[in-house]
């Protein structure tokens, strides 16, 4: 099954309402389904969605295989506003949170963490800012050890953990990837400014003015849950968890995607705001107006796609260039260029981008100097990210002239 964007047709597929045409589109909707008829028909792939804004214009917005995780297609259909389970490609949409925060004046990025949250001073947090948290130089890589997914449904349990815990260098003097602690110490600043969850947020203030109700959850009301993609787990060997650097690696929840946690109703439908479930058009959507100033004006978005940290990622072991909420550079690009070695792109393509790739596969990335706003999801989780690759190779291909 393959279709664009637009009315719903008798066979699954819809009607097109993208502009893949002239320089700037170039033929795109119509390259990349092929591209994703093939993964899906190759078996490499169960369910894909891309999205591709240009410049404000969406040139692409494309949907293969089906919601199933055996790609059978005899249960929920895929298209183009189906939700999925996308792990920490959700971190895109919780950082664009955090920005709206200080777009709207309840906090800034310098302010302390205290100021609204007092208790999350204690054991040398007292220091801690929201830069240091959308930076990921908090010194919280990992959820305290009593917190496992069974924990995660409780909001006020998770905080309190959070808030208890000491952390693993001074704030701000190093960077390790938090996982799953990102979203609840976002969450929990947004919950203390407003009075509101984070789940409540994302629909109040990007979902519903965006035009993306039913296609964008942090926690999927029980009503909207038969409308998700399930996830399938690729039986490829993953590669061993993390051992880090001076951090303890996370535990292997917190560090390799799981279908059964991702198919998990009671984790779809808590607040867990380090991952989302989403489509591939709505991830691109979100991106694109915040290129477009749409969500937060022109100074606060070039301050936000501005390096503010750049390291080694004591998690990971792996050099780290971190603008505020976001890895700097594009998928597959050096640190240093942006020059792509997969994709044999040049080395201006992606140098300026930001955005969050999943466990699994999936990705989203704004990239302010080429205008574009890119986002894929997938059904089956994989240990690689060769879908994103491939698909980004063609976009290259079709917008090198644009």
């Amino acid at each position: 099954m393959s279709g664009v964007r637009g009315r719903d047709g008798a066979d699954g597929r819809t009607e097109a309402r993208t502009d893949g045409r002239g320089a700037a589109g170039g033929g795109a909707q119509e390259r990349v389904r092929r591209h994703l008829d093939a993964l899906v028909a190759s078996g490499a792939e169960t369910g894909v969605q891309v999205a591709v804004h240009h410049h404000g214009r969406l040139i692409v917005d494309a949907v293969a295989g089906t919601g199933e995780p055996d790609g059978t297609g005899t249960g929920q259909p895929l298209t183009s506003t189906t939700p999925v389970l996308s792990f920490s490609t959700g971190k895109n949409v919780s950082a664009v949170l955090a920005h709206l925060l200080v777009a709207r004046g309840l906090l800034g990025y310098d302010s302390p963490v205290t100021d609204l949250w007092p208790e999350y001073g204690a054991r040398g947090k007292a220091t801690t800012t929201l830069r240091h948290v959308l930076t990921h130089t908090a010194g919280l890589p990992a959820m305290p050890g009593d917190i496992t997914p069974a924990e995660l449904p409780d909001w006020p349990r998770v905080c309190a953990a959070l808030a208890a815990a000491e952390p693993r260098w001074r704030p701000g003097s190093a960077m390790g990837y938090h996982a799953y602690t990102f979203g609840h110490l976002v969450g929990e600043l947004a919950r203390r400014a407003t009075g509101r969850p984070p789940s409540v947020l994302l629909r109040d203030w990007i979902a519903v003015p965006l035009g993306l109700t039913g296609q964008l959850w942090f926690g999927v009301p029980a009503a909207a849950l038969p409308r998700l993609a399930r996830v399938g787990q690729d039986a490829r060997q993953w590669p061993p968890a993390p051992e880090g650097g001076a951090a303890p690696p996370l535990a292997a929840w917190e560090s390799r995607p799981s279908a059964a946690l991702g198919n998990d109703e009671r984790f779809l439908r808590a607040d867990v705001p380090s991952v989302a479930s989403a489509s591939a058009l709505a991830l691109a959507t979100v991106l694109d107006a915040l290129l477009r100033g749409t969500l937060v004006g022109a100074a606060q978005r070039a301050e936000l796609a501005a390096p503010a940290f750049e390291g080694v990622d004591r998690v990971f072991g792996t050099p780290a260039r971190m603008a505020l909420g976001f890895p700097l550079g594009r998928l597959g690009a050096t640190a240093e260029t942006g020059a792509t070695a997969e994709t044999g792109a040049t080395a201006e393509t992606g140098a300026t981008a930001f955005g969050w790739p999943g466990g699994g596969g999936s990705y989203a990335y704004a990239d302010p100097a080429r205008g574009i706003a890119f986002a894929l999801t997938k059904t089956r989780l994989s240990p690689d990210f060769a879908t994103a690759l491939s698909v980004l190779a063609l976009l290259d291909d079709l917008l090198a002239d644009a």
